[in-house]
Parts: C-alpha cells; structure tokens; sequence
C-alpha cells in the first residue's frame, strides 16, 4: 500500500470501509491511523523537544470513526503520551483544545473525511499555531514508511484512556462570547431557529447553545449522530441539504435556519424568508460584519468568487484579495499579508470554510454561525433580517462548474499543458481578456457573454474544474461551448 495516496492536501483521506460499489481496496484501517498518529506525535516532539505529549482525539459520527479512535489513542498511551479521548467532536473544537489553558494539549487529531461518504474517513492535525500544511503531512507519512509497525494492538490498551466530553466545554467559550456581545441572560428568547446537523457531529451546537440562551429549536433536522449519514449529505453547498431546510424555514415559520457540515468546520444559513445564504452570499455578509468592525481590511478568498462580490466588498471599504482554492491556501495568505502589514482579518473560501483573525484564523463554522447570530439578535430588535446586510450584493444571473477527467498517468503536467495551450487561444477571441493578478490556472474575462470563466486543476483529483459566471440569459452556454471547441483538441481528456 502507497501511505502517499492518503495525503489530500493539508490532512489525511482514505477508504475506511469496503462499499460494494466502490472498486478500490481499504487503505485506512485503524492500525494504519494509529501508526500515523504516532508519527504526528514524533513530530510534534522534534519540534517542542518534549517526550511525553498530551494529545486529544475527537471524531464524527461515521461509523468507522470509533474504531479508528479508539486505536491512535490506545497506542498513543501505550507509547507513553497523555491522551485524552474527546468522543464525538467538532474539528475546531479539538484545536481549541491546544488553545485552552485547562487542556494544554501538545497536538490534536480529529478523526473526519468531512462532507465526504460514509466510508471514507481522515485525519486532521492541529498544533497550537493552528493545523499543519501539506508539507508537515508529507513528513508524517515519510516517518510512517520507515517505521510502519503490524500487530499494534498487541501493545495498546484503552483502560487507562481519560473520556472528556471536551465539546461542552466548547460550547461554553462560545456561549461566554455570544452573552458578553449582546448584554442579555436569554438573547435568542422568542425566535425560532431550526438546525440541520447532517447526522454529524453539530447537534451540541442548537442543544448546548441556542436553547439554553433561549431559542425554541423545535423542528430541527437530524441532530442524533448516524454514522450512515442517511438523510443527506451533510454539506452546506449540496443543493438536497439546502433546499431541505429551506423548506423547514418556511413551514416552520422559523427566523432563521443554520447548517453545518459533517465536523462543523463549515457552515451555512437560510433567511426567515427563506432566502439560501451560502457561497458568495454568505462571504459578502461576514465580509460586511468584519469591515464594520476593521475597515479598510483585506478580504482573502479562493480563486472562484463572484465580480459582483468584488464590487461589494470594495463599496463597503474592503481590498478584496482573490487567491487560490483550499481553505489552508486562503489561511496561509492572510497570514502572510498580516505579516508584511497588510491587515488581513478574514479568509474564507466559497464552500464555506471561514477563518477569522480573532479566532485565530481557524475555520469554525459554529464560530462564524456565532457572529451571525449575535448579529441577527440586534437585527431582530429592529425587524430586520441577516440577508438585509447584503441588499447591495445580488449573485450573478447564471453560473456553471464543470469537471473534466484527465486521462493520464501524470494528470498534472498534462493538464498544465492544456491551461498553457488555452493562453494562445484567449488571443485568438474577440472580447476575451485574461484577468490580472491570478494565482490559480487562467481566470478569463469575456465580454460578449458579459462575464467570465475560470481553467484549473483539482487541488486532489486527476480533473479540470472550469467554473464559469454570466449576466447574460444563455451567456454560461456561450463561453462553454467555445471553451468545449479549444478541449476537443485534447485526447487525454474525458469530453
């Protein structure tokens, strides 16, 4: 087994559990997990020179999770290290334990495959600098190569393992903010806010918090952990999850409606009119809230947002910088500019991930979610709604993504080819302009469509992902289809 195909950017992915429909063998077994766990823990002792560690281990819901748990912590403990088992968790929950002075944790792993199906499952690692990047990945899976050891559970036990239910504590920091920002015992009392969990791990999130500061959270969809995932996706960009609770807003007659994705790093919501708030919407409405309190500040997004969410970021006083796909890659950036003095107090991506400068530029969705709600509590004092705070931004009047297979071995410098070839054919079109800065593939302006399309490579996938924007009726089957006549000319691709 290649431990390298595990590696999806800046965490760890796999094939927990054999699906009849799913050809490929089981690369991520417990004992796999709980030999890269212990190269984590090397890790983190080359760096803090420490030898006895204190780590946490959380999880989701998917039914591989416990198991995979309950192996890293077992063998942790064998080793020598503190571990501490969190249970059911939020991703942004088990960094903060490197955060919390009552914790102390040296590192922390959450056991997810986020929004992914239920057999597959992940790691993902966190330091108190925040979560590792690729490269520290690579090295982990580098020391587990050469020291990958069978028959672990020979060793390791779990008896002596401390259980913390480490998400209530969690709750509470969250619900310290929410009660110091708005001055009120109940703040929530007399609004009706539904909550769709996905069947993962954000059901803590309407019981621990909402309810006790007063919300009535009846009718919320699928709090209780399944493994199995069997309503949904739980993911905050699906359509079925999104139009799911958009209807349970409206026929629950209910303020507001929150979704979160499997480990809750990721979140979205639906007005009391039932007007959807996610993608570019939702960026242009924390992007509102952050340059109220920090004007003039960079805003940091992934390559794919709207022109319509740039001219509304810069109407309300923001620099919008527009960078590059994966939400570690947008963190990274607005750390970056802050270090050069370029004040950068938001980064979030289109598919929801949003890292905040006050909360340690982590992407939390139950903390953004936080935001908006205190916000909403003031708003509603005035009979106003979250989605009046973006009346000035409208989405675009038609957008498209297409994913193109590349069928060959080396995917990447074939696919790089055909974006270099693209450059020679951009000049050949009447209207059609490259945009300048880019970071990512080539991001295309063209006129006579009245909008734009975007060329790349999947940041993990042997895909080209094209994304495409129009103000024209028709206007995103126009570029397509002269986008289309340019990919013909490339055997390696699946059209």
């Amino acid at each position: 087994m290649d431990l390298f195909e595990l590696q999806n950017g800046s965490d760890i992915r796999g094939i927990a559990l054999k699906d009849e429909k799913d050809k490929k063998d089981v690369n991520l077994t417990p004992e796999t997990a709980a030999n890269i766990a212990w190269s984590f823990a090397e890790h983190i002792k080359g760096k803090t020179k420490k030898e006895k560690l204190t780590i946490t281990l959380g999880r989701d819901s998917r039914i591989t999770g416990e198991a995979i748990l309950e192996a890293c912590a077992a063998y942790l403990k064998f080793l020598g290290h503190e571990v501490l088992d969190c249970e059911i968790a939020s991703t942004p929950s088990i960094f903060m334990t490197t955060k919390d002075n009552e914790v102390k944790a040296d590192g922390g792993i959450m056991i997810t495959a986020s929004h992914l199906p239920y057999e597959r499952n992940g790691m993902k690692f966190f330091t108190e600098e925040g979560s590792l990047n690729k490269n520290d990945i690579k090295e982990i899976l580098e020391i587990t190569s050469k020291n990958y050891k069978k028959n672990i559970f020979d060793e390791g036990n779990l008896k002596n393992v401390k259980k913390v239910n480490y998400i209530k504590r969690y709750s509470d920091i969250l619900i310290e903010k929410i009660l110091d920002e708005t001055n009120k015992q109940k703040p929530f009392e007399g609004m009706k806010i539904i909550v769709d969990a996905g069947n993962g791990s954000g059901g803590f999130f309407p019981v621990n918090i909402l309810e006790p500061l007063g919300a009535d959270i009846k009718g919320s969809l699928y709090l209780e952990p399944n493994g199995f995932f069997p309503n949904h996706q739980p993911n905050p960009e699906n359509t079925e999850a999104v139009n799911d609770l958009q209807k349970k807003v409206l026929d629950e007659k209910a303020d507001l409606g929150i979704i979160f994705d499997t480990d809750v790093d990721r979140a979205a919501v639906v007005d009391g009119d039932g007007k959807v708030i996610n993608r570019n919407r939702l960026i242009a409405l924390i992007s509102k809230l952050i340059l109220r309190e920090h004007p003039n500040s960079y805003i940091i997004t992934d390559s794919i947002t709207s022109k319509r969410l740039k001219k509304f970021i810069e109407k309300e006083g923001g620099k919008h910088h527009r960078y590059k796909r994966g939400y570690k890659n947008v963190i990274d950036e607005a750390l970056r500019l802050n270090k050069i003095g370029k004040e950068s107090w938001l980064a979030i991506e289109t598919s929801g991930h949003c890292a905040l400068k006050e909360n340690y530029f982590l992407d939390d969705g139950a903390y953004l979610i936080v935001k908006l709600i205190i916000e909403y509590a003031k708003l509603k004092d005035e009979d106003k709604k979250l989605g009046d705070l973006i009346e000035g931004y409208n989405d675009p009047l038609e957008e498209k993504e297409i994913r193109i297979k590349i069928n060959k071995g080396d995917f990447k410098s074939y696919g790089q080819e055909v974006i270099k070839d693209l450059e020679n054919y951009i000049k050949i079109q009447k209207k059609w302009y490259k945009e300048e800065p880019n970071y990512e593939g080539i991001r295309v302006n063209c006129g006579e469509a009245e909008g734009w399309f975007l060329i790349r490579l999947s940041l993990h996938d042997p895909k080209i992902v094209i994304n495409i924007e129009s103000d024209r009726e028709k206007g995103t089957e126009l570029i397509e289809e002269k986008i289309m006549d340019f990919l013909h000319n490339f055997k390696g691709l699946d059209l």
